[in-house]
């Protein structure tokens, strides 16, 4: 077995470490650069990486498309089987440096996670040192809450995992409806302050909060949006 990286991220006394990314990456064969910029962040030469295809009902394209973008850069590529239960999942969690959660359908990725106890097994594999990172569904799903269009009626409020604080909206530049509706759910109180995801973009966070937006389009980016009394403030979200 090679040897273990996470003993460099959890002695930097990070309870967790997790990569939103808006939309886009390697499962839409785009943004090689968001894949690097994810090794980069994960202590290791040559990671170990699961990748997790709940919200697609493991769609075998992106399964293949994930084992094609990370071949010869791991010294480990496995995905998760559906219907594993909490036991299997944590042991093979332990394995990993890197647990990749792609896009989807965000209700169901929470619904089998919560019966199959899979919520609580991954997000412990988070405080122990393993780097999470996710696109879209598997971004918003860490978050109290997320703006979702999964449940078939229109863009709502969903509760997250509670892993990150706050809300989270992907996909920002690229479907028309959704910063209006973000800022609207803010403003009014139906989601609390939160960050929002451009396509192509990804969010590096820890129990701090956002800390480096990294992004693979010109011109894409981050924001923080606010609740005041006049409504919600967007600000580009750049932090230190």
């Amino acid at each position: 077995m090679a040897p273990a990286c996470r003993v460099t991220i959890y002695a930097m006394s990070y309870p967790f470490r997790l990569i939103a990314i808006g939309g886009g990456g390697f499962t839409h064969q785009a943004d090689p650069a968001m894949e690097d910029f994810i090794l980069s962040q994960s202590g290791c030469v040559r990671p170990r990486i699961g990748f997790i295809g709940t919200a697609s009902d493991n769609d075998p394209v992106k399964i293949d498309r994930f084992y094609a973008r990370f071949a010869g850069l791991s010294n480990t590529l496995t995905h998760l089987d559906l219907g594993s239960n909490a036991h299997d999942t944590a042991g093979w969690a332990e394995a990993l440096d890197i647990i990749y959660v792609g896009g989807g359908n965000t209700l169901r990725l929470l619904e089998q996670w919560r019966l199959s106890g899979l919520d609580q097994v991954l997000m412990q594999a988070a405080r122990q040192g393993t780097l999470l990172a996710g696109v879209s569904a598997g971004a918003v799903a860490w978050f109290d809450y997320a703006l979702s269009d999964a449940g078939g009626q229109g863009l709502q409020p969903v509760a997250g995992l509670g892993l990150v604080a706050g809300s989270c909206c992907p996909h920002y530049d690229t479907e028309p409806a959704r910063p209006p509706a973000f800022a609207a759910a803010i403003a009014q109180g139906h989601l609390p302050n939160g960050i929002a995801i451009d396509d192509g973009v990804a969010v590096l966070l820890n129990q701090h909060g956002p800390q480096q937006v990294f992004s693979a389009r010109p011109g894409a980016g981050a924001y923080r949006l606010t609740q005041t009394g006049a409504g919600a403030v967007t600000t580009l979200l750049t932090p230190g």
